[in-house]
């Protein structure tokens, strides 16, 4: 079963300037997750206290003519916590806490889940990733380099 798209969620939750109140203070422990404050042993502390506050309810599903697979349900609020909680906590189990990040783009800082081969991500999205490169190459010429 493939987590991803669950901590695609997490990822969301922590992006969004206005989410439900309900989610407000979960959205704002994912954030300190992408910041990675304390290190890996931090990060995985703090997931563990969230899986606890959040427990996952897989449940089989066969919706759109899919074989049967699983699915993390939402919990009583209709929300996905339980789900973008497990999906990170996953993520980090393979890939490790340094594949959470915020975009080096100045103006920016949204999260991200760094999934490439190399660990090289540093943008949120080409968008940034260009209007940094485009600044850069600016700065440069500037300065005559």
């Amino acid at each position: 079963m493939d987590l991803t798209s669950y901590a695609e969620w997490a990822v969301r939750l922590v992006n969004d300037p206005h989410p439900p109140p309900e989610l407000i203070e979960l959205r704002d422990e994912l954030a300190a997750l992408f910041d990675g404050t304390g290190g890996e042993q931090a990060v995985v502390a703090r997931l563990n206290a969230l899986l606890v506050r959040h427990p996952v309810r897989p449940q089989l599903s066969d919706h759109d003519g899919q074989r049967w697979h699983l699915h993390l349900a939402v919990d009583a609020h209709g929300t996905a916590a339980a789900g973008a909680v497990m999906g990170l906590a996953a993520l980090v189990a393979e890939l490790g806490a340094d594949r959470l990040g915020r975009c080096q783009e100045p103006r920016c800082m949204r999260a991200f889940l760094d999934t490439s081969s190399n660990r090289s991500r540093r943008y949120c999205s080409a968008r940034c990733a260009s209007r940094a490169n485009v600044a850069a190459y600016r700065a440069r010429r500037r300065s005559g380099q």
